[in-house]
């Protein structure tokens, strides 16, 4: 695996070197000696899947307040996807400044998002699948997010939205 580090500390793409022969590929996706020799402190502890089934959804931002933060790796299992992190973390140099990752599953590749960003994706092709690798357990209650339109953050979506959730709607402004 290779680490790439993004504007925001932190924040890494993750690119897999799979092994290519005439069957296919194989590749790691995700080893913890491999984020430990990058500097990064995870453990997948839960696993999700967020199936989309058109082009356009959007979903996001969201994210959890301490102590129930989450740390998360997310890849495109299938299709692609424009991926963001926002900073959340007033002390950082970044506060409220976003990151994107196209996440491509032909290419697989994922961002790592650590605690205190929030994170929003908008599909770019139909039938688009990401698996979610979390480093600590959803806590019921605890989720939080803000605008994907927020203009404190100024995101620049590159798609237009065509599915979002009511819910993702009435979070607030930053």
């Amino acid at each position: 695996m290779r680490f790439a580090a993004t504007d925001i500390a932190g924040v890494f793409e993750v690119h897999a070197e799979p092994h290519v022969d005439p069957r296919g590929a194989f590749a790691r996706l995700y080893c913890p000696d491999e984020f430990a020799r990058a500097g990064i402190d995870f453990t997948s502890v839960q696993i999700n899947l967020s199936t989309n089934p058109t082009g356009g959804t959007l979903r996001g931002l969201h994210f959890q307040d301490p102590p129930f933060a989450e740390a998360k790796l997310v890849r495109a299992v299938r299709g692609k996807a424009f991926d963001v992190a926002v900073d959340l973390r007033p002390d950082s140099p970044t506060f409220r400044q976003w990151t994107s990752v196209v996440l491509d599953s032909r290419s697989m590749n994922a961002i790592f998002i650590p605690e205190g960003c929030a994170h929003g994706f908008l599909t770019l092709e139909d039938d688009t699948d990401l698996l979610y690798q979390m480093g600590r357990a959803y806590e019921p209650g605890q989720a939080r997010g803000y605008r994907y339109d927020d203009p404190a953050f100024g995101i620049g979506w590159p798609k237009e939205i065509r599915v979002i959730r009511d819910a993702d709607l009435e979070w607030p402004a930053a």
